[in-house]
């Protein structure tokens, strides 16, 4: 299974914000952005051409575009190729294109785990989905990117119930909301789509259109 292994403290930098990628960590004084929000590199400091933040402004269409197809592809740990697959997908579907890319991208496996409350990040919810935690439809299911359609249910697998963390996972589980296209219960640590997210339930920060102009004009 492919995956990132660049230092994920720098993909915010690169792209000149918080993309909260470690979860509670981000919202502490420990957060490594916090003390070098610049972008990461040798002229980092000064401003790279075509980065994230402030440079935005400066910056040609085309880098506006790759940088928001960046940002998105960073923020749900999605690898290049996988993610023109997605957007391939998107295109084939009836309705706006880019609104279809980010309904897969949040109807994945991991995003959901997440999205439910039961990881801190899309990280730790990749890592727990792989290792076998979860179940999809009463079926122990090991792939993050398995994409979840209406009425689809997620359930932490009986066998790690039993562990420390899952143990312990209902009392943190009730301090995060779960959006309201999902159905979540913490008693039985288990939820269910009840239908795709709508735009204003996904991150207003990512910026779709952008991202059909990139893919378009290739």
């Amino acid at each position: 299974m492919a995956k990132s292994l660049s230092p994920v403290c720098k993909l915010c930098r690169r792209e000149g914000e918080k993309l909260y990628l470690k979860g509670e960590r981000c919202f502490t004084p420990k957060c490594s952005f916090e003390k070098r929000s610049f972008a990461p590199g040798q002229h980092g400091r000064t401003g790279n051409r075509g980065g994230g933040g402030s440079n935005m402004g400066r910056s040609s269409d085309f880098a506006r575009q790759l940088r928001a197809k960046q940002k998105a592809r960073r923020v749900y740990g999605v690898l290049e190729r996988q993610f023109r697959r997605y957007y391939d997908t998107a295109i084939t579907r009836r309705g706006l294109t880019g609104l279809n890319l980010l309904q897969i991208l949040e109807s994945r496996l991991d995003n959901v785990v997440f999205r439910l409350g039961y990881a801190s990040s899309r990280a730790q919810a990749r890592v727990l989905v792989t290792h076998g935690h979860f179940t999809v439809n009463g079926r122990r299911t090991d792939v993050p990117s398995m994409l979840l359609g209406e009425s689809d249910t997620v359930a932490v697998r009986e066998g790690s119930s039993k562990l420390t963390y899952f143990k312990d996972l209902n009392a943190y589980a009730e301090k995060r909301n779960a959006p309201s296209w999902l159905n979540r219960d913490i008693k039985t640590l288990s939820g269910s789509v009840a239908r795709m997210p709508e735009r204003v339930e996904i991150d207003g920060t990512l910026d779709e259109q952008l991202i059909v102009e990139y893919y378009s004009r290739r």
